[in-house]
């Protein structure tokens, strides 16, 4: 990876098959290896080999950052080398990043709000809470592993007996999973890199629309202040598990303005395009305390900076036609005044940069075809 002002990596492990907009561009190499999702033991083994091979052919020491919850999974489980360093958790810190009770319980301690939750392993656990009505059932790990395969869980809010019903049948005690009350709102992260010093480079974002009004990753997020309150909390929450390098806390505010917990990522985040539009560099700086440097901060960082992605709005714009999914979802957003603020808007993109246009194009292309082909 590269460590200057424009961040890279020089050589990224892709999971074979998959069209990835970054192979378009003209800094990165995509190195296929198979999907955990098929064959986690191929993975690991294809993993090493590329390893190896990159530290024959290179000098100096090289650095892998995982960028979702599967590679986290994969890479926490190798064995560093002389040659190569892992920028992510390890051990006790990557179950921590994967395992949502144990984060619920550090965020409880840590003086949090945290929605009423309980854990539910077979389909009486969750129907024991019908009375409380609205549910988001979702689930209880971020990654789960069987039959040598890694899935990840679906997640369900329920606003009638009816939808508990059919979304206990679909889930039929597959893998655990939380019973939550369904809480309306707009989410909100809180970011930073956790140091020996304590944690640098606060920021915090607000969503501004969901891909999925039901509950998906931003199509548009707006950057805003850490407030000293949140700081306290998110310190308390991130020492206390000891946890080290970069992270994200994700809440929710309800109508009403109280903060609540949602869960913790300890790898990069989706909107990290609205983090480098500041100079927050999270991915290098991780990169930089793997391999023990120094890295360098700027503060104050600029607020009300909004940032998108435009197949995500386009996508979301689909998702208003359609109409929600769930009685739950009874303020559901305006789709032509949605589509003027789209249109409106003059925000930074994600994906865009006008010396590497390809991968923006790219971006949008797979994203459409994907939702089109399921």
């Amino acid at each position: 990876m590269e460590l200057g002002r424009c961040r890279f990596f020089r050589a990224r492990p892709g999971r074979r098959g998959r069209r990835a907009a970054l192979r378009h561009s003209r800094y990165v190499v995509i190195h296929e290896v198979t999907a955990p999702e098929d064959d986690y033991s191929a993975t690991h083994a294809e993993v090493d080999e590329l390893l190896t091979t990159l530290s024959g052919a290179e000098s100096g020491k090289h650095v892998a950052l995982p960028l979702d919850d599967a590679a986290l999974w994969v890479f926490s489980r190798h064995a560093e080398s002389p040659r190569w360093v892992f920028a992510g958790p390890r051990g006790s810190a990557a179950e921590f990043a994967l395992d949502k009770p144990l984060q619920i319980a550090a965020a409880f301690a840590a003086g949090m709000n945290v929605p009423p939750t309980s854990i539910a392993y077979a389909p009486n656990d969750v129907l024991t809470r019908a009375k409380e009505l609205p549910l988001v059932l979702r689930p209880a790990r971020a990654i789960t592993s069987s039959a040598n395969r890694l899935h990840r869980g679906r997640s369900w809010i329920c606003g009638t007996e009816q939808e508990l019903a059919t979304a206990v049948e679909e889930w039929a005690g597959s893998d655990p999973i939380l019973v939550q009350p369904y809480i309306v709102g707009s989410g909100e992260g809180v970011f930073g890199l956790a140091t020996s010093q304590g944690i640098r480079a606060w920021s915090a974002h607000r969503r501004v629309r969901m891909m999925n009004p039901h509950g998906s990753g931003a199509s548009a997020c707006q950057s805003q202040p850490v407030p000293e309150e949140i700081r306290g909390q998110v310190g308390s929450f991130v020492s206390q598990v000891k946890w080290r390098g970069l992270f994200m806390v994700e809440c929710l505010r309800d109508r009403a303005g109280l903060l609540w917990f949602v869960e913790f990522n300890g790898r990069a985040w989706g909107s990290m395009a609205l983090a480098r539009r500041q100079n927050l560099e999270y991915p290098a700086w991780a990169a930089k305390m793997a391999l023990a440097q120094d890295f360098v901060t700027l503060d104050p960082q600029a607020t009300g900076i909004q940032c998108r992605s435009v197949a995500r709005d386009i996508l979301h714009l689909l998702f208003l036609v359609r109409g929600p999914q769930s009685a739950a979802l009874a303020d559901w957003p305006s789709f032509w005044k949605t589509a003027y603020a789209v249109v409106r808007d003059r925000d930074y993109v994600y994906n865009w940069r006008p010396n590497d246009q390809r991968v923006f194009w790219a971006d949008v292309f797979y994203s459409l075809r994907g939702v089109y082909k399921t």
